[in-house]
């Protein structure tokens, strides 16, 4: 390892330690790309239902943190707060008064898991029971 010039002591002691990837660190709520799990946009957030997506992902990940963004409303974040109290998960309100970000929510582990799609694009239905698998028995006593 090279030993730092007195330059670069003076710059971290000044503007703080070197981070990696800055900007992408600024859009995921402190996290970066290769470390999300399930991230919603803000207007995601603001509606009235839980993604059940979220809750099945806390489920899956026990390990996982909750990232919320602090420049939303406080009663748009409160059902994902109560959702991860629930389920046991860590969860942190960041603000970044520098820079707004369209990300509300942020499900993600502490090390990479690289998941190719991580915006989830609406909640999917319940099946309904014309989606259901028709028995033997319904074929014969067709109502």
């Amino acid at each position: 390892m090279k030993k730092p010039t007195v330059d670069e002591v003076l710059q971290q002691g000044i503007y703080g330690p070197l981070e990696t990837k800055p900007d992408e660190r600024r859009k995921y709520l402190g996290t970066i790309r290769e470390r999300i799990i399930v991230a919603l946009y803000k207007r995601q957030v603001a509606e009235t239902e839980v993604y059940p997506q979220i809750k099945q992902s806390m489920n899956k990940y026990p390990g996982a943190q909750l990232l919320l963004n602090g420049n939303m409303n406080y009663e748009a974040l409160s059902k994902y707060i109560k959702l991860a109290t629930k389920n046991k998960v860590v969860h942190k309100i960041v603000t970044n008064k520098e820079h707004d970000t369209e990300i509300g929510l942020v499900l993600a582990m502490s090390h990479a898991i690289d998941k190719e799609e991580i915006f989830i694009s609406k909640t999917q239905p319940l099946p309904e029971k014309s989606q259901y698998k028709k028995g033997f028995f319904s074929k014969i006593f067709k109502r």
